[in-house]
């Protein structure tokens, strides 16, 4: 009888100072510990600017179920009953606020067992200088109601999350089919107003063509996550992604780290529309011409690798006037995204202005007649 597999202890980020024993937390932006009950620092071993490539794992092994035990871990972690984001908790939590959609959550704390992160990206950005990006970005917002963005100057507290992402490399072989045109003009006597008038008259000539493209990905990104709109954590971007450090557990310590909703499959699949995507230019390109049809793409897919990877999120979610507003910082660069708030009065406000100019023009307008 074969013994069963055990399943990996359920991994804790907790790092106590070697001082007085509380609790450490990574400080943003240096390669340190820091206790905020005495101060103390401890640095973090081997952290700093990495040079070379983290390994990449093997997407069909993964599949298939033939990682290796030292890459998949269990966390624990809340799940949220709204917005369903599953975060990372200690051990002793069993009841906090969800920080993706301000819900309260009370729940038994479970296990969520995935791949383990290969790399991180590590937080630049401390959260009063989140926070600071925050307001800038809504005080820039002309039609933001004031309550909202006096509610966010007050302090409430911003979460630092590590949000999860998939990270394909690939390398593509693709044959074509398709058509090249070449414009030509031809002139033709046309009446206007009631006169012959020669006009040239652009035509398209087509011939059929086919040929290669090959193109290897690298590093193409997908977000793992669901608990956010993706065209927000989409203009989080550019990241840095040359910049990467290998997945240490002492970055998570006094963060909370998001575990994957997206499968890795549909991780994949949602990759590939990308290569697809970049294929079809790239067979454009190679057709020329003026302009171009493609008929067919048959391609080649092999050595499909990737990475579970964690990028930094400091993350708002304010309750004003019975309505959640979410706004995300790219933990790097500080670059802000979120809902967008209205404050009706400043529209109609705006509104009456511009009635106002209107008429003063108008009336101006009048008289010089």
């Amino acid at each position: 009888m074969q013994t069963p597999t055990p399943d990996p202890p359920v991994a804790e980020h907790r790092f106590p100072c070697d001082a007085c024993g509380s609790d450490l937390r990574y400080a943003p932006g240096d390669a340190q510990l820091v206790c905020d009950h005495c101060g103390n620092t401890q640095p973090i071993a081997g952290a700093g600017p990495w040079e070379g490539a983290i390994r990449e794992l093997d997407f069909r092994a993964a599949v298939e179920k033939r990682l290796a035990d030292e890459e998949i871990e269990e966390t624990r972690v809340i799940t949220c009953p709204n917005c369903g984001a599953q975060t990372e908790y200690d051990s002793d939590t069993h009841a906090a606020e969800c920080p993706f959609c301000a819900t309260p959550v009370v729940t038994d704390t479970g296990t969520h067992r995935h791949i383990k992160p290969r790399g991180l990206l590590p937080f630049g950005l401390d959260e009063a200088q989140a926070r600071t990006a925050l307001t800038d970005w809504l005080g820039s917002l002309w039609f933001a109601p004031n309550g909202l963005t006096e509610y966010a100057r007050k302090g409430r507290k911003m979460n630092g999350i590590y949000v999860p992402y998939w990270t394909f490399d690939a390398d593509t072989k693709s044959s074509y089919t398709g058509q090249r045109g070449t414009h030509y003009y031809e002139s033709r006597t046309v009446m206007r107003d009631g006169k012959r008038k020669t006009v040239r008259v652009r035509k398209t000539r087509w011939r059929g063509v086919s040929g290669r493209v090959a193109r290897f990905f690298d590093d193409v990104l997908v977000l793992a996550s669901r608990s956010l709109p993706k065209k927000y954590t989409d203009g989080l971007e550019p990241w840095d992604l040359s910049a990467l450090e290998p997945y240490k557990p002492e970055y998570l310590a006094g963060f909370r780290a998001e575990g994957y909703q997206v499968e890795l499959t549909d991780g994949y699949q949602e990759a590939r529309n990308y290569m697809d995507r970049m294929i079809r230019r790239d067979v454009k390109y190679d057709i020329g011409g003026d302009d171009q049809r493609i008929s067919t793409v048959e391609t080649a897919v092999s050595d499909v690798t990737f990475k579970h990877i964690l990028l930094p999120v400091w993350l708002a979610a304010y309750k004003y006037r019975g309505k959640t507003y979410r706004f995300v910082v790219n933990g790097r660069t500080g670059r802000v995204q979120g809902e967008r708030p209205y404050s009706a009065w400043k529209i109609a406000f705006a509104v009456i202005l511009g009635l106002i100019a209107a008429g003063i023009a108008g009336y101006f307008y009048a008289i010089t007649q």
